[in-house]
């Protein structure tokens, strides 16, 4: 059962983002709840969080991504996605450090390629020790 509060009294950074994606109420909504599901899936470990007043953000052992809305589109932005291979090319936005995909109303995302990022983005993460 999942938590209600955080013991404070506060709702929990899952009940945010769920509000989140339910506010939403479009193909926004929609998109960033495929997208967390395909987090869940590929790591079940997966630490949720709200930051910056209102960005769901996932976390194992570091930053993995954030998922934004905007007007127009939903964001992924992967916090060393500049270190992470993407053979299927979804990053359509790139940094130096940081890289992102950049949803529209009809974009498809290639699930496979999605989940893989997420679990190359935890392995990253992982002390050196835990990597092999």
């Amino acid at each position: 059962m999942a938590k209600k509060t955080d013991g404070k009294g506060r709702k929990t950074p899952s009940q945010l983002i769920s509000e989140r994606i339910a506010e939403l109420g479009d193909w926004r909504g929609e998109t960033l709840g495929r997208a967390r599901k395909l987090i869940r899936e590929a790591d079940p470990d997966v630490v949720e969080e709200w930051k910056w007043r209102g960005v769901p953000t996932w976390y194992h052992d570091g930053g993995i991504c954030t998922g934004e809305s905007y007007k127009d589109h939903v964001k992924f932005t992967f916090f060393k996605g500049a270190s992470l291979k993407d053979p299927a090319h979804l990053f359509n936005q790139d940094g130096t450090v940081r890289r992102a995909i950049d949803l529209y109303e009809g974009d498809t995302i290639n699930e496979s390629a999605f989940k893989n990022l997420i679990r190359a983005a935890v392995k990253l993460n992982l002390p050196a020790k835990r990597k092999r």
